[in-house]
């Protein structure tokens, strides 16, 4: 599968030029913003880490062995990219003990910032955003149209795409999920479980913004859509005074769409329907959802863009600073500016 079929059409027009993301870890900066005020006591250890070249999991796996702890005391709020270079939070367990030495788990690939007791565990899905700094190297493009671009999606946001990296290499994923609906069946495992779970209900929103990405509306509130603010989780039906809600104008509130599960989608009017046909086009996915017991929620359709700077410390360097809702994917971003090339490659932009 290609990233059209993964992800959908661009809501910005074509790409203003191409450029390399990730040549270095360096040129991929997350910083996790975790709004918690840590109390200094309690038996849980929380540590703002810096990793390189390390995924979240083996960031938490090295913590464990360096103090002596299983890794299921450790706790964390979201997951990092490998190719990166992150800063996040994470917790761990130590009822009845002192602080560990951990320097065990220390060395290039990660550092531990600071460290502060508290007396709760850190929670998934805890963080309320995440800070990017990107470097684009060896930009070519056309600078005025890429300034124009930027203003663009500061003001009107970018579709709300799940990342291809939630997909797996060329959609492996999806595939997988799809054989195993087919066969009515769940994975063992809990971990491939979850990973094919969520590639398929993140397969399935995609596929319903990529509808509204082509029709024009995916930014649009119709009386019947499901609305959303942008750091809620729930959510309330659009009727004709709410589609001139100026909150939407402001990027404060937002059209949804389904993340499937059980139960019947709660929107109505052309937005029922398109769920409806979505669904239809890839029953056995949705119908192996609602068997795997998940539940209905929304995502919203468009990502505001906080923060949003940007400036070119080399000519061919484009860096930019933003803020991003969790959950949400810096990449698709930088799709609605510049086709990525692989680093070292100047030509053919490739499918990723």
């Amino acid at each position: 599968m290609n990233e059209l079929q993964l992800l959908g059409p661009r809501a910005h027009d074509e790409a203003c030029g191409r450029a390399v993301l990730k040549a270095t870890a360096e040129d991929f900066q997350v910083d996790e913003v975790l709004d918690i005020p840590l109390s200094g006591q309690g038996e849980h250890l929380w540590l703002w880490v810096e990793k390189r070249g390390l995924n979240t999991e083996e960031a938490a796996r090295r913590l464990a062995r360096a103090a002596g702890v299983s890794q299921r005391n450790i706790s964390y709020a979201g997951l990092k990219d490998r190719q990166a270079l992150t800063r996040q939070w994470f917790s761990l367990h130590l009822p009845g003990k002192a602080d560990p030495d951990l320097s065990g788990a220390e060395g290039h690939s990660l550092s531990i910032l600071k460290s502060a007791r508290h007396s709760r565990k850190l929670q998934r899905g805890a963080h309320s955003a995440n800070g990017f700094t990107l470097r684009l190297t060896q930009f070519d493009g056309d600078k005025d149209a890429l300034e124009q671009r930027l203003q663009q999606i500061q003001a009107q946001g970018v579709p709300n795409y799940y990342g291809l990296q939630r997909f797996g290499f060329q959609g492996g994923n999806v595939f997988e999920a799809r054989q195993f609906a087919e066969r009515h069946e769940l994975p063992e495992q809990r971990n491939l479980r979850s990973r094919l779970l969520s590639a398929a209900r993140s397969y399935l929103f995609n596929r319903l913004l990529a509808e509204r990405v082509a029709a024009g509306n995916w930014n649009q509130v119709a009386v019947g859509d499901l609305l959303a603010f942008t750091d809620s989780r729930s959510f309330f039906m659009a009727g004709e005074a709410e589609c001139s809600d100026p909150r939407l104008a402001i990027l404060d509130l937002h059209p949804t769409g389904p993340l499937w599960g059980s139960g019947p989608s709660p929107a109505a009017g052309a937005a029922h329907a398109l769920e409806q046909g979505v669904a239809a086009s890839e029953q056995a996915l949705a119908d192996w959802l609602v068997e795997a017991g998940m539940a209905h929620e929304r995502r919203i359709l468009r990502l505001p863009i906080g923060g949003l700077s940007w400036h070119y410390p080399e000519p061919d360097i484009l860096q930019l600073h933003f803020v991003l809702p969790a959950g949400c994917f810096a990449t698709v971003v930088v799709r609605e500016l510049v086709d990525l090339l692989p680093a070292g490659q100047t030509e053919n932009p490739c499918e990723f």
